[in-house]
């Protein structure tokens, strides 16, 4: 069973082999004839075919030993790449359908050219290109050909079997074009290689300097170099060295220094290098600004300026402007400059030095102040005695006055800004010499100054002693201590101002009003001035002895005396006085009681107005008589027919009486016969209570009230009066 099968199969495969065969040969395009195979290229080969009808593609195989490399192209020529230079390879092209690939055509051996030298180009010099290259395996030679990139000139071409050379005598700043390429022992030349290299520029030509003087820069410039890409500027000055670098044709150096010397020199610059330096071109800077300037002022009215002298200045300006605006310069080769100037004023100062390139910067200005004028218009003006303000009008320049008085033994000094001064403590009646200077913080004081002579006021009286010469007449004497002067007393009050004047040292107020207070001072006067007041004394007038007194009396006893004020009294004595007796009061008041008063009896009256201080006034005036004595053992009894009887003692038979009887049912009165003690009424109402009032009558004047009352009940006997009864005495007031 097993043969069986074996057998089976093998007949089965070679069966389907045989199918292969015949579909073969029925769709397979055919096979392609090579016509030529060559290389150009180290890294591949190209071959030509004729085409094959039906044909798609074709594959174009090359084979290096074991290794081939395979590629498909639509149709012919057709390039195989990827290929390893210098090798020989077999080639064959097979065609391809949609039934399938043909079969390998005859191979052809082709081998690849050289590789292309690999070039380092560099350029040495503006009119020279150095080529080098590593060795390329089995080269025999190699060809190197340069041209300038803007096809214009000829092409230089040199052969060589060496691996570098040397193109010379080319131009500046261009751009060439370099190829190169191996050959093999046959010729057989391979790869190219292509390079472009620019030469160096040449140096920059027409190098112009442009100074600015202001800024202490420069600006440098050149006409532009053939293919120089960008630009150097080297600006140096032993030491220091300066670089700017731009790809235009200027630059700018800043930060140049005064009263310098520098050499200025431009290099040009492309990928391919750097040219010469350019020939240097010599450039001085302005002169710095002048130093350790001093200013003096050698005489009043002069100004000496002057300088260090500056390294490349070629002469000087000194310009001189004062604080009003006016301005005025010098030109001098040399270091000092003389200028005018005035009294109080600031200068401003400021040196420039100058050469070719232009003014040196602005160094350090400097201010000078001259002392300030002496100031003019001088015043004097009297605040007192011992005090003088004087006042001028200012001066420029001045930041401080002071003021000088020399006299009297001593000086006095005043300091301030303003334009016046008061000068105190100063000797009364003493002249004076007062200089008055100003002075500056910058610069001291003025120059000598003129004095003014001003004499002061009359030095204060001072009183000695003040009399009373009369009733209204007072002496005043002072210590006369001026020369030529006035003496003026015044006496000043509520009442008014009273004076009196004199050059020697008394004189008299007159008319001066009783009961006032002064105060007395004196002054002195003189062409110099017044005096300040003495020191004031006072004076008081006697009190006014008052104008009215008025005597009342109160009670049999009693007298009260009033009266009118009396100016400048502050209290008042008054006394009555008789043969019998005196009766005195002191009061504050206007008015007082006197008691123990004798009745009937002529009294004279006197009043003396006292002052605050004790003055005294002694006045004096019409006598006074009291009243007649009152009566006593006052009774009633009852008459017949509703009468009254009112019966008395008299003190004296001479004096007439009168009885008054005061009750509810009416007032009823009676006046005996002269020399007679008692009096009727003859109708009185009874059953009423009477007040009894027996009293002197006197010829003028209202009736006295102040004589005892008794009070009595007057009864009713029917219609007839009854009893009278004895009530006791009437602590009523007066009627």
């Amino acid at each position: 069973m097993r043969g069986a099968e074996s057998k089976s199969l093998a007949f089965t495969g070679v069966l389907l082999g045989c199918l292969e065969m015949v579909f073969s040969a029925n769709t397979a395009p055919d096979i392609p004839v090579i016509d030529q195979a060559y290389s150009k290229l180290s890294n591949s080969i190209t071959v030509e075919w004729r085409a094959v009808p039906g044909a798609t593609n074709y594959m174009l195989t090359a084979q290096d030993g074991d290794s081939f490399v395979e590629t498909i192209v639509k149709n012919s020529p057709g390039t195989v790449t990827g290929l390893k230079p210098a090798t020989l390879y077999r080639i064959t092209v097979r065609s391809i359908s949609a039934g399938g690939k043909s079969q390998p055509s005859p191979f052809r051996k082709v081998k690849t050219v050289l590789a292309a030298p690999v070039l380092s180009v560099r350029s040495p010099s503006c009119d020279s290109i150095a080529v080098s290259w590593k060795a390329v395996p089995m080269a025999a030679g190699f060809s190197v050909s340069l041209m300038r990139s803007d096809g214009l000139g000829r092409v230089l071409k040199q052969n060589t079997t060496n691996t570098s050379l040397i193109f010379t005598n080319l131009d500046p700043g261009t751009l060439y074009t370099i190829k190169a390429y191996a050959w093999n022992a046959n010729g057989m030349p391979g790869d190219d290689f292509t390079y472009n290299q620019r030469t160096s520029p040449n140096a920059p030509v027409d190098v112009k300097v442009a100074f600015n003087s202001g800024a202490l820069r420069a600006v440098v410039s050149w006409m532009p170099a053939e293919g120089a890409l960008t630009y150097s500027v080297t600006v140096s000055s032993g030491l220091l060295k300066l670089r700017c670098n731009t790809s235009s044709a200027s630059c700018m150096v800043p930060s140049l220094q005064c009263s310098s010397e520098y050499d200025v020199s431009v290099t040009a610059h492309n990928d391919a290098g750097s040219s010469e330096p350019t020939d240097a071109v010599s450039l001085k800077t302005i002169p710095c600004a002048p130093v350790n300037i001093s200013i003096e002022e050698d005489e009043p009215g002069h100004l000496l300026v002057s300088w260090s002298s500056v390294s490349l200045g070629h002469y000087y300006v000194v310009f001189v402007k004062s604080d009003d605006g006016l301005e005025v310069h010098c030109n001098t080769s040399h270091t000092q400059c003389h200028f005018q100037s005035d009294c109080g004023f600031t200068y401003f100062i400021s040196v420039f030095a100058y050469n070719k390139a232009g003014q040196s910067p602005l160094g350090d200005v400097l201010n000078y102040t001259t002392a300030p004028c002496c100031p003019g218009d001088f015043r004097a003006v009297f605040v007192s005695s011992d005090t003088v303000r004087v006042a001028w009008a200012p001066v420029r320049g001045a930041d401080l006055y002071e003021t000088r008085a020399a006299g009297g033994g001593g000086v006095r000094l005043c300091r301030d800004t303003a334009a016046a001064c008061t000068l105190s403590a100063l000797r009364c009646s003493t002249p004076y010499n007062i200089t008055v200077r100003s002075f500056s913080e910058a610069r001291g004081s003025s120059a000598a100054c003129a004095p003014h002579c001003v004499p002061t006021a009359p030095c204060s009286p001072e009183i000695k002693n003040i009399s009373k010469e009369g009733p209204s007449v007072i002496s005043v004497q002072w210590q006369a201590n001026n020369e030529e002067a006035m003496y003026i007393v015044t006496a000043r009050g509520e009442a008014g101002l009273w004076h009196c004047t004199s050059t020697r040292n008394s004189c008299s107020l007159m008319d001066l009003p009783c009961g006032s207070a002064f105060s007395v001072s004196a002054i002195a006067r003189s062409a110099a001035g017044q005096s300040l007041p003495s020191y004031s004394i006072p004076l008081e007038t006697a009190p006014c002895c008052p104008s009215d007194l008025i005597l009342t009396q109160v009670t049999q006893s009693v007298t009260n005396i009033s009266w009118s004020v009396g100016r400048g009294a502050q209290t008042y004595v008054t006394t009555l006085e008789s043969p019998k007796g005196q009766a005195k009061c002191h009061t504050l008041q206007t008015y007082c009681l006197l008691g123990c008063i004798t009745c009937g009896t002529n009294y004279t009256v006197s009043l003396k107005a006292i002052s605050e201080t004790g003055l005294t006034s002694s006045c004096t005036y019409q006598g006074y008589s009291s009243s007649a004595c009152c009566p006593s053992g006052v009774k009633l009894y009852r008459l017949s027919n509703n009468g009254i009887r009112v019966f008395w003692r008299a003190s004296d038979e001479t004096i007439n009486y009168n009885a008054d009887l005061h009750g509810s049912k009416g007032n009823f009165s009676c006046t005996p016969s002269s020399g007679l003690s008692h009096c009727d009424i003859t109708r009185i109402p009874c059953g009423d209570v009477y007040t009894v009032l027996v009293a002197p009558v006197t010829n003028k004047g209202p009736k006295l009230t102040f004589c005892p009352k008794k009070i009595y009940s007057v009864t009713c006997s029917g219609s007839s009066v009854g009893m009278v009864i004895y009530r006791g005495k009437s602590n009523a007031k007066h009627i």
